[in-house]
């Protein structure tokens, strides 16, 4: 164990911030542990003279960690995160928000840069009590897509981290109320109805009392359901900020991917073909397609070999992914799923499975898992 001064990492440390990091004292026993809370100016300044120590081997971020660590531990991570991210954006508002919120964007953002396909697959493939959690699903959902058109538009890294963080708290006043709807099958009531269209200002009011004060996250926060054509909503603006328009392309598209009770989630081709046809010449449509395919990551199809199997990597074009077959032409399920290239004619993609009669093969999750990471 490598220990430094821990007031020579003081900048790492925010009173009211979760510790990154364990603080050992001067004999190397644990006083405090990664997570805990120093509550106050006092007591971080206390540390500091006391000549508290840190394990340099814990000094790594957790962007580098997530670097190094072999694919098939990044699913369990996912999960991890997902859960810290619908911890802290339901505890909103509350003092160091903006503190806590880099702390959990910047293993999601990480977890996105390490493996895209991997970060599609989440979008595509939703597991447990979805239906629940759906707004904070929803919320990391829309962010992944943010990032990764984000970057295919070109824009500024500030930007990028700026639309990443505006996803995650676009609905953060609705939150139970998405739950709730996922779930309904009678009509929007009144309350429902205004609550939903009162919810951009209301997210927005509730990140000013966290202290979020960036006026761009803020906008498109406030703006994320308003359209050029001055359909949108809550104000029927026309001149909508570029990165409310980018969340509002965002959102609509991952909701069409999310099953509700009322519903069934759209496949993703028709997803892209819809949303294609309502924004024909929008470049922001276009990143979002481009970046999915038409056939993603966790989307289920069949090929012209007549086998059935689930996308587990991007390809050179939108229509040719790499693809585990595990089921023969048959319906006979595989023992263990085959590679296919779907850009060889044989193993061609003739259908996207999930709606209507076409309905994708039974698999274990673990199954789906050990394929998408193989």
């Amino acid at each position: 164990m490598q220990l430094i001064q821990l007031e020579a990492i003081k900048h790492r440390l925010h009173v009211g911030a979760p510790l990154p990091f364990n603080v050992r004292q001067a004999d190397h026993t644990l006083l405090l542990a990664r997570g805990q809370v120093v509550g106050s100016a006092t007591q971080m300044e206390a540390l500091f003279e006391r000549g508290m120590l840190v394990d340099m081997a814990e000094l790594e971020t957790p962007r580098e960690r997530i670097m190094k660590l072999p694919r098939k531990q990044l699913p369990a991570l996912w999960e991890r995160s997902i859960e810290q991210a619908g911890q802290a954006l339901s505890a909103l508002p509350n003092d160091g928000f903006e503190t806590v919120l880099d702390d959990i964007a910047e293993p999601l953002v990480a977890l996105v840069e390490r493996d895209p396909d991997l970060a599609i697959f989440q979008v595509l493939r939703q597991h447990g009590s979805h239906h629940a959690q759906y707004g904070v699903n929803h919320a990391v959902h829309c962010a992944i897509a943010v990032f990764l058109a984000a970057h295919r538009l070109s824009l500024s890294e500030a930007d990028v981290q700026r639309a990443f963080k505006a996803a995650l708290t676009m609905n953060v006043s609705m939150f139970e109320l998405q739950g709730e709807l996922a779930t309904q099958l009678a009509p929007l009531t009144q309350a429902q109805r205004d609550a939903i269209h009162a919810h951009p200002q209301r997210s927005v009011q509730m990140l000013q009392v966290a202290g979020v004060c960036d006026p761009q996250w803020l906008e498109a926060v406030a703006q994320h359901h308003e359209r050029a054509d001055g359909s949108g909503y809550p104000d029927g603006l026309r001149d909508v900020a570029p990165l409310a328009a980018l969340l509002q392309r965002c959102d609509v598209y991952t909701a069409k991917l999310s099953p509700r009770r009322s519903r069934e989630a759209l496949t993703a081709d028709v997803a892209a073909r819809r949303m294609f046809i309502a924004n024909p010449a929008d470049p922001t449509a276009a990143a979002i397609i481009k970046e999915f395919g038409v056939y993603p990551p966790g989307c289920f199809v069949r090929l012209a070999s007549g086998e059935t199997g689930m996308v587990v990597r991007r390809g050179a074009s939108a229509h040719t992914p790499t693809v585990a077959a595990m089921t023969d032409a048959r319906g006979a399920s595989l023992a263990e799923p085959v590679t296919r290239d779907t850009a060889v004619a044989a193993h061609a993609i003739v259908a996207a499975l999930g709606a209507g009669s076409a309905r994708p093969p039974v698999v274990a999750p673990d199954k789906l898992l050990a394929a998408i990471c193989a």
